[in-house]
């Protein structure tokens, strides 16, 4: 099922008590984990990751409640927990119903849960990254709980900084609760960049003008960044130009707001539209088809994404 499935079933107090979590969007699975384990009264035990043990998971749903009432497991894990193990808690909880168990997946490897245990009572559930305007809503309901206050234009560049990572978006909300005041543009220019604690663009730039940027990368990398991630901003900064390209090409000037979507401050607007300009439309063509095909790979096998990337951006700079 789809979270809108789900959504209905939690309304109708109709859910089930065991589920599998799945999908693009590692904030709908925290959110959703969070949401049907808060449970006052339980017993509840979280295996994150590396923390998976069988004997141990197992111990807590076979055993009575210390406090009377439900026995919660939640299991967190990137890598595949065995089905046989998982028919085994979810067989647990059909037979007794003060168990409740969740398996939170944030792997890619999602056909495999979609249909995987449709004769029992568990729910699947696939979780799709939000759409825009969804991401733009919940970012602006949780800046209301922070007390953050920002417009929508500012919202909507911290999720293009972030390629839409709701996740990594929510995150810089708390480190803009420094400002007493309106958010501004400028202000997240000053304090948020894409992936952590170095700024992407610099990577991007050094890349585009023919420039040494393997220490760059390497130091990125080091710091525990994601080939993926650094290979889908890029994308999304090239598909920026090329959106920079076009618009000129069409009206002699660029806008940010009818761009980006976003009043961006000049220095920017500028700087873009002035790369934009280096490349013609087929070479946009060839950096988009090179980095998307590599992205496959990426997601497909199990390549070194490392020396992937790396030669990926080699390659880059031949064609530019």
């Amino acid at each position: 099922m789809y979270k809108n499935e789900l959504d209905k079933h939690i309304k109708n107090n109709s859910i089930s008590n065991s589920f599998v979590l799945f999908g693009e969007s590692s904030y709908f699975i925290d959110f959703y984990t969070d949401k049907l384990t808060n449970t006052e009264d339980a017993s509840t035990l979280t295996l994150a990751y590396d923390e998976y043990n069988f004997i141990t998971a197992k111990a807590h749903l076979s055993q009575s409640s210390l406090f009377g009432g439900d026995n919660i497991l939640i299991i967190k894990s990137e890598k595949k927990i065995p089905k046989k193990d998982l028919d085994i808690f979810i067989d647990l909880c059909e037979k007794n119903k003060n168990n409740f168990f969740v398996y939170a997946y944030y792997g890619n490897d999602h056909k495999t849960y979609t249909k995987s245990f449709s004769k029992k009572t568990t729910m699947c559930v696939r979780f799709f990254n939000p759409k825009d305007y969804e991401a733009q809503n919940i970012i602006a309901e949780i800046a209301k709980v922070k007390n953050v206050n920002i417009d929508k234009y500012s919202i909507l560049m911290i999720l293009k900084i972030h390629n839409y990572d709701v996740a990594l978006a929510i995150n810089e909300l708390d480190k803009l609760k420094v400002y007493d005041r309106n958010i501004t543009t400028k202000d997240i220019e000053n304090l948020v960049y894409g992936l952590g604690e170095i700024n992407i663009d610099d990577l991007i730039k050094k890349i585009l003008e023919k420039k040494d940027f393997k220490d760059d990368l390497q130091n990125m990398l080091n710091h525990g960044e994601d080939e993926i991630r650094i290979l889908t901003a890029i994308t999304s900064y090239l598909t920026q130009l090329y959106m920079f390209l076009i618009y000129i090409k069409i009206n002699g000037a660029p806008n940010a707001l009818k761009i980006l979507g976003y009043p961006a401050p000049k220095f920017i607007v500028d700087e873009k539209a002035k790369q934009s300009l280096k490349f013609k439309t087929d070479t946009y063509y060839k950096l988009h088809k090179l980095l998307l095909d590599t992205e496959l790979k990426m997601k497909s096998s199990n390549s070194n994404n490392s020396a992937l990337l790396l030669s990926t951006l080699i390659r880059v700079q031949k064609l530019i």
